[in-house]
């Protein structure tokens, strides 16, 4: 290899570290928020919708709120750049398989979705996420088969929910952290951080897939709207605000582990 190749090799995979971890900083960021709009909302002090939206539009009202929103609408940038590179070049800890790969780009859509979002309240956007989800499905079912098709969206939600309690569970997640760098006692705390939140994040995905078949089965569109819906859904049941408020607490884990997630993840 020439020194040509390899500064450029080396420079590739440097940015390739600063985008990935810039996009799991984000990543991280948004599920404390998400969890932050939910307690409010379970203690009654908020009426947003515990949702990206609705955290980022929280966000905007903060002191360098907007300064804070551009560096997330970056780092969400970066982080579907990184699941897109994953997709076209194979997943470290896993491989070239097709699996892997087909969950990063998946991964890359959603986060180049959150970015738009973002850029969105930057620029005033005030509409509702779920009230936007809920079009979207209605619209699906207005055409032939769109009940199916939603339906079998709602199932491969639950399906990615029921995948992410699994990997809580046995802490698959491990896998992908460079635990040797890691004290004892920060591989501990890190290893129960990820556990309960991708836990929580894992039971709420499954619950907002469940709502959408519901929604499918039912001829009810309005019963989809994704991860605020399904959090709204939590506060409406018996001992609702409880719920809420441990849902809420899983979620702002998983953004905690997130963070520690972009300190030690193996790219």
């Amino acid at each position: 290899m020439t020194v040509t190749s390899r500064t450029r090799t080396a420079f590739n995979s440097q940015t390739a570290h600063v985008i990935a971890r810039a996009g799991l900083i984000a990543r991280g960021v948004i599920y404390i928020l998400i969890g932050w709009v939910a307690i409010l909302v379970a203690l009654g002090k908020s009426n947003r919708e515990a949702d990206q939206r609705g955290a980022l539009q929280l966000l905007a009202h903060q002191p360098f709120g907007l300064f804070l929103l551009w560096l997330l609408g970056i780092g969400f940038a970066a982080y579907a750049l990184w699941r897109l590179s994953e997709a076209a070049f194979g997943v470290t800890g896993e491989g070239t398989g097709a699996g892997p790969r087909l969950k990063s780009l998946i991964r890359a859509i959603i986060y180049a979705g959150f970015a738009v979002i973002t850029f969105q309240v930057i620029g005033g956007g005030r509409g509702s996420q779920s009230a936007q989800q809920s079009d979207w499905t209605a619209q699906a079912m207005r055409h032939p088969g769109g009940r199916i098709a939603v339906g079998i969206l709602g199932a491969i939600v639950v399906i990615a929910g029921l995948v992410l309690v699994a990997e809580g569970a046995r802490r698959k997640f491990l896998n992908y952290l460079r635990t040797r760098q890691m004290s004892p006692r920060t591989r501990r705390n890190v290893e129960r951080l990820g556990m309960v939140g991708t836990v929580a994040r894992g039971l709420v995905f499954t619950l907002a897939g469940a709502l959408i078949i519901d929604a499918a089965v039912a001829y009810k569109p309005s019963k989809a709207g994704g991860l605020g819906r399904a959090l709204s859904t939590l506060h409406n049941q018996p001992f609702g605000k409880v719920a809420l408020f441990a849902a809420a607490l899983g979620l702002m884990i998983f953004g905690v582990y997130g963070l520690c997630e972009a300190r030690w993840r193996k790219v």
